[in-house]
């Protein structure tokens, strides 16, 4: 097939652009011609060595720039000739919409962000990717037909993102607990500073490292200053590569209040982390519903707390869950993921041609 990924941009540190940069390389890797269209970032020249032209589409969102990108789209495809086009992001989707109608390119959009308020206008697909079952249910909620969602679930193990990263683990102190992502309130870092701050009393070995950045970083770190286990705290800030720390770490906690389908769960688990996540969202998904991590509930830090507890008090525990991070990881290979979306590109081009016919 002729795919056409289209996204705002391709900058590191955004869990979206990660998904379209792996899924982009493997459908390469499966024979398929693939191009990217957005406002070019980090990933550019990645995405150039893996066969994968790029172009470029203003993304700004002001009523005269986005009209110039929807003629300049529409020139693009009647160029290019793609058989599908894949939208990641809300503003993709809007402009490519009309530039789809106008060519009768097959649209397909996958829904990464669905918390946001405009993630309905990801129904403007022929067909609707779900990065999990639990944002399948959240769309399906807010009018889109369950007909036209697909649900395929992230994964990143094996992907050219990862060609030529380090794999020696960062040299951390143990017990050595690691946090990694963006730093947002909904990821819920103030639940595990809590949680860590009550086990490190009991336990004053233990190390926790928070490897990121965000809005609410010199928020988060002036909380972590004030606590009693405040030496015991490290704020990495952003790293281009965070998987040294998830090798270097025996446990990886994430105790989001919302996420969809986070990445990280794949490296951590890959990593060979004993993992400890919320029950929220598409997270039970990636961890085989509790098989391959421990899920407690969102916004309670003490049960955080008890789980930590748990596997720094008990080595056999530790490793225990440590070997059950392996579990059917295979789940979360590219591939798989590649795989399954050009399925969901032949459903899109074959209703497309049905609708043509009629």
């Amino acid at each position: 097939m002729r795919i056409l990924h289209l996204l705002n941009h391709t900058r590191r540190m955004n869990g979206h652009v990660h998904a379209a940069i792996d899924l982009a390389c493997a459908q390469v890797e499966l024979g398929h011609t693939v191009a990217m269209a957005s406002q070019g970032g980090d990933f550019d020249a990645l995405l150039q060595r893996n066969g994968i032209e790029t172009f470029v589409v203003d993304h700004e969102r002001r009523p005269g720039p986005v009209l110039k990108s929807m003629v300049g789209l529409t020139t693009l495809l009647r160029r290019w000739r793609p058989d599908v086009v894949h939208a990641h992001m809300m503003t993709s989707a809007v402009l490519a919409w009309p530039a789809c109608k106008l060519t009768r390119v097959a649209l397909v959009t996958t829904v990464h962000n669905e918390f946001e308020k405009g993630a309905i206008l990801m129904g403007l697909g022929n067909r609707v990717i779900a990065v999990s079952a639990a944002v399948a249910k959240s769309m399906q909620k807010r009018g889109i037909s369950a007909a036209r969602i697909d649900v395929v679930l992230n994964g990143t193990i094996g992907s050219a993102r990862m060609t030529g990263r380090s794999e020696v683990p960062k040299a951390l102190d143990h017990p050595a607990i690691v946090f990694v992502g963006g730093l947002h309130p909904r990821k819920g870092l103030p639940d595990l500073l809590q949680a860590f701050d009550a086990v490190h009393a009991q336990h004053p070995a233990v190390r926790l490292y928070v490897v990121g950045d965000g809005p609410t970083l010199h928020t988060y770190a002036q909380m972590a200053r004030e606590m009693a286990s405040a030496a015991a705290i490290s704020f990495t800030g952003p790293q281009d590569d965070p998987y040294p720390w998830m090798l270097g770490a025996d446990i990886f906690v994430l105790p989001s209040h919302a996420d969809p389908a986070p990445l990280v769960l794949s490296e951590a688990r890959e990593a060979g982390c004993a993992v400890i996540a919320t029950r929220v969202d598409g997270i039970p998904e990636l961890l085989g519903q509790g098989v391959s991590g421990i899920l407690v509930p969102p916004r309670a830090p003490d049960k955080i707390a008890d789980a930590l507890r748990m596997l720094v008090t008990d080595p056999s525990q530790l490793q225990a869950w440590r070997a059950k991070s392996q579990s059917d990881i295979d789940n979360l290979r590219i591939e798989r993921v590649a795989n399954e979306t050009i399925a969901v590109y032949g459903r899109a081009v074959g209703r497309r041609a049905k609708r043509s016919a009629a």
